[in-house]
């Protein structure tokens, strides 16, 4: 009787200790799950924020060009005053300069 007894204590700890291989079994097939859920949550947010400063960066960048437009025609206009600007003085002081060197030139010193 006392080896049936035996026998029956064994066979319980054989069904305890497959239930607990069963319950570790799951427990780390939930966790496998939570961290597959989690890397593709994870690469969902990292594709997320990429697209957004892709979106930020072409954004910038399409802010800049136009302005870039705008700035070559500014400078485009005050170059070609400062061009009229020039030239308005050397028609002034040309005469001027042009009898300074003729006089300079056919002048003879000795």
């Amino acid at each position: 009787m006392d080896s049936m007894k035996g026998q029956g204590g064994i066979q319980m700890l054989l069904t305890a200790e497959q239930e607990a291989q069963q319950i570790i079994s799951s427990a780390k097939n939930l966790k496998l799950a939570r961290l597959k859920q989690a890397k593709e949550e994870a690469e969902r947010d990292v594709k997320l924020y990429q697209s957004n400063m892709e979106a930020a960066y072409q954004k910038k960048i399409s802010e800049t060009s136009g302005s870039s437009g705008s700035n070559v025609k500014r400078l485009d206009e005050e170059t070609a005053i400062k061009i009229q600007s020039l030239t308005e003085s050397a028609d002034r002081v040309s005469s001027d300069v042009v009898a300074m060197l003729i006089k300079h030139v056919t002048t003879v010193k000795a």
